[in-house]
């Protein structure tokens, strides 16, 4: 490193895949628009769905120019599945808030207190930063969509499916495509919504086949086809007299797959958060029971949405 040039380490995990893609695309677009660097031990547990962290056991930004002994098969499979680095990640930012390390060259980056969003180019996280050249990063909230916009090339690149799941999710689309004038990816998410927030975004199936009927009759003329992607079990029976495909069934296909539609609905969360982005295709998300779906209201999501 060189200069002012930091070195972020996220050391805490945060949620499943869907809210660790969002933080670390956020630090990443950070890091490169202002030189520094990201390493992501808490990102092991997805690091083999995508091209640039499978081979790299640091799961680094900028990606690194060559292998190291570490990310031979044995020796990273061992380090991802005890999470050895992780917890010493954790166990370093534990020491640095006790007793503080190197006379001010190493910091812990937390979240703004009673802040909503930390936002990465804000004159607290500078302040909290200092001089320091190696930074632990505490927390989730943090954000930068203007950084992640400007470069989402960069990060769309880095954060490619492997083949395998690109592969059924243009499967899974081109299926629909191939009779359908526009295809809508709709996230149907159940599973722990129900008591998440006090279900606060859970919603019946029926109510996602009457948001998806307003919305094809927004479209007069054109055949609308949906994509159904969901965390349980659906069947085309749930949506009647819609033309309806599924998504591979897979959290990392069905992303992608979501990606690839032409407009992309669901209720908030960072899952079709992510595929709006990774797409670059609009998205609306359904706040209540009550909304209202207008084509209009759909935008690319640049990562800065907290669920």
């Amino acid at each position: 490193m060189t200069g002012d040039s930091k070195l972020f380490v996220i050391a805490s995990r945060s949620g499943r895949m869907a809210n660790r893609l969002v933080l670390f695309a956020n630090f990443l677009a950070f890091a490169e628009e202002k030189g520094h660097r990201v390493v992501n031990f808490s990102f092991h547990s997805y690091a083999d769905f995508f091209e640039s962290t499978r081979k790299d056991v640091f799961c680094q930004y900028p990606p690194p120019r060559g292998s190291s002994l570490l990310d031979l098969p044995p020796v990273a499979g061992f380090l991802k599945k005890t999470r050895l680095p992780y917890q010493a990640v954790r166990g370093l930012t534990w020491l640095n808030r006790k007793l503080p390390l190197a006379s001010g060259r190493v910091a812990t980056l937390k979240e703004e207190e009673g802040a909503e969003v930390t936002w990465l180019d804000s004159p607290a996280v500078g302040a909290a930063c200092g001089a320091a050249r190696l930074v632990l990063v505490q927390g989730w909230r943090f954000r930068a969509p203007e950084w992640v916009e400007r470069h989402a090339g960069v990060v769309r690149d880095y954060f490619r499916p492997v083949a395998a799941f690109a592969e059924a999710a243009a499967r899974s689309v081109q299926a629909l495509k191939r009779e359908a004038d526009l295809v809508v990816g709709v996230h149907v998410r159940h599973g722990d919504y129900p008591t998440l927030n006090g279900g606060q975004f859970y919603y019946p199936t029926a109510r996602y086949a009457q948001w998806m009927h307003e919305l094809a009759e927004q479209f007069p003329g054109q055949r609308v086809a949906f994509l159904i992607c969901s965390d349980e079990q659906r069947s085309a029976e749930e949506f009647p007299g819609l033309a309806v495909g599924f998504g591979p069934g897979t959290p990392v296909g069905d992303m992608t797959a979501l990606s690839q539609c032409d407009l992309i609905l669901g209720p908030m969360s960072t899952f079709s958060q992510w595929s709006s982005f990774y797409g670059n295709k609009p998205l609306f998300h359904l706040m209540s029971r009550d909304d209202r779906v207008e084509r209009e209201r759909f935008t690319v999501s640049y990562l800065a949405e907290i669920p």
